[in-house]
């Protein structure tokens, strides 16, 4: 079966070092820069299905192969890339990627890319059931995550995540 990609980049006013702050933070008691309660839903649901849920909780600072909630990270190369493989029951293999890379002018670029390798029909279904509500989490993720790296650039405080 073909991988299936959701890629969404965008180029935030801020330093690629600010941007790469809030993608070391993604997680945990932090947030996930997701609508409330969505990984919550997500993680519970795996949980009803026998997988291991939403782990919440993170280290300090984070090295390939610690947990990560339901995720794993599976590759860190420090301001740059922060790879995640996802723990819970999916028919297939789910990866999340997050990028901080350099812009004209001294901005950022923030690309996130969702990875999802199908087992069979069961996983291509899957993919096609959960696209439209995916699409809206991705967008969510990718716009506020670009927002909190530009509040940090320009030394704003960061809201509190109430989820």
């Amino acid at each position: 079966m073909t991988q299936r990609v959701d890629e969404r980049v965008r180029v935030v006013d801020a330093t690629p070092a600010d941007l790469w702050q809030v993608i070391a933070d993604f997680g945990g008691a932090n947030r996930w820069y997701a609508p409330p309660l969505v990984w919550e839903l997500r993680g519970l649901l795996d949980r009803l299905m026998g997988g291991i849920g939403l782990r919440r909780g993170r280290p300090s600072s984070l090295a390939a192969g610690d947990a990560l909630d339901f995720w794993r990270v599976e590759e860190l190369r420090p301001g740059a890339l922060l790879r995640l493989r996802a723990e819970m029951r999916t028919p297939g293999t789910v990866r999340l990627e997050l990028r901080a890379e350099p812009a004209d002018g001294g901005r950022a670029r923030y690309r996130q890319r969702v990875l999802f390798q199908p087992a069979g029909v069961p996983g291509e279904l899957y993919w096609w059931a959960l696209r439209p509500a995916d699409t809206l989490l991705y967008r969510f993720m990718v716009r506020t995550a670009a927002a909190a790296a530009s509040r940090r650039h320009e030394g704003a405080p960061e809201p509190r995540n109430t989820a």
